[in-house]
């Protein structure tokens, strides 16, 4: 039996848009393993196709990088020198090496490595794959598992996926449609000004919208400050801290349309399938992050003076790439979600079918 490790030591967000190429390797490897960060590893028990998750705090990624521990890599290496793997392919975003990781590999016994590198890898890569210009994250991480021998089933599309079932969340959710606006991220100049996205929701509450605002535990506040802008309070439901990523994956399968930056949540919206409105702050270029697979919306300022800055806080005064006119929010959850359905003909539509909830793609929903 084949065993091949794959690697994404990045956050959720990057390790589903790894998913296809993940998929694409397991049509030669008998079994799939994923090496990922705490970060990133909620995501991974999520992906289709993987069979067992390892996680490590590597000091050379992420947003808090953690010093040196050589415990820590001891026993990476430890554990992955016993599972015996025959074959790794290292996954990594454009500007970073897979040179640290693919050491520990080495001294891992793990003899045939793949990955994108600009760097002189020495003897540590089997396959030095060269990054084509224009790509997306998910087609340049497919590129690369064709490099290593991969490809996709004949009938993978190649979308973003999750495992089903997904976890039953009707007790947290209206009984009509709604929208989720998910204010924060995890890089904070990808995400609108707290106050800016309490107007989005006034705007689309006041435009017949309910709006499911949802955020993780440590964004409470923001959750809480962004909620109180619904022009109808009994039109805004508020999910911060209350869902972990499987349970927020079923929250976005269930909505009209999801309005989020350019954060984590917008590729598991894509993942599920949900439509979304990017609000997408050009510090990384569009072409290689944007939404994958749905039809999607791109609302921004994309030639701001921070485009392409890579920048974590906005270094512009105001953060005016995301200072998106509201009205502009409500007309692109309409293109793509269609009219909202009348409070009055969704009370009348639950009485009649007996449903508890509406969920499921627009055109059951809407007249």
């Amino acid at each position: 039996m084949s065993r091949l490790l794959a690697v994404r030591l990045d956050s959720d967000g990057d390790v589903l848009l790894t998913g296809p190429a993940v998929r694409a390797l397991g049509t030669f490897a008998d079994h799939v393993d994923l090496l990922v960060s705490p970060t990133g590893a909620q995501a991974a028990r999520l992906l289709p196709g993987v069979d067992q998750v390892h996680v490590f705090d590597a000091p050379w990624s992420g947003f808090a990088p953690p010093p040196v521990d050589t415990v820590a890599v001891d026993a990476l290496v430890n554990a992955l020198r016993a599972a015996r793997y025959d074959r790794a392919v290292v996954f990594t975003s454009f500007h970073q090496s897979p040179l640290p990781t693919a050491l520990l590999l080495r001294l891992a016994g793990i003899g045939w490595i793949a990955a994108t590198s600009e760097d002189y890898p020495g003897s540590l890569l089997d396959v030095r794959h060269h990054r084509p210009a224009g790509l997306h994250e998910v087609e340049a991480a497919l590129d690369l598992a064709r490099a290593a021998g991969g490809a996709l089933a004949p009938d993978d599309d190649g979308a973003l996926a999750v495992r089903h079932p997904l976890p039953d969340v009707s007790a947290l959710l209206p009984v009509r449609p709604y929208v989720v606006l998910h204010p924060g991220a995890s890089v904070p100049s990808r995400a609108p000004a707290p106050q800016h996205a309490a107007r989005l929701v006034g705007a689309l509450t006041a435009a017949g919208r309910h709006v499911v605002v949802t955020g993780g535990p440590g964004e409470r506040d923001l959750a809480a400050t962004v909620a109180a802008g619904a022009a109808d309070p009994a039109e805004v439901t508020e999910l911060s801290g209350r869902t972990d990523l499987a349970q927020l994956a079923a929250v976005l399968s269930g909505a009209d349309a999801v309005v989020v930056g350019n954060t984590g949540p917008a590729h598991l919206a894509a993942a599920v399938g949900t439509r979304v409105v990017s609000l997408f702050a050009p510090v990384v270029p569009a072409d290689r992050w944007a939404p994958w697979g749905v039809p999607t919306v791109l609302l921004g300022d994309q030639d701001a003076p921070c485009a392409g800055s890579r920048a974590r806080q906005c270094p512009v005064p105001g953060h005016p790439c995301l200072d998106v006119d509201p009205d502009a929010v409500v007309r692109a959850v309409d293109a793509l979600a269609g009219a909202p359905l009348p409070l009055t003909a969704l009370t009348e539509l639950t009485r009649l079918t007996g449903m508890s909830r509406l969920t499921g793609p627009t055109e059951e929903v809407h007249a």
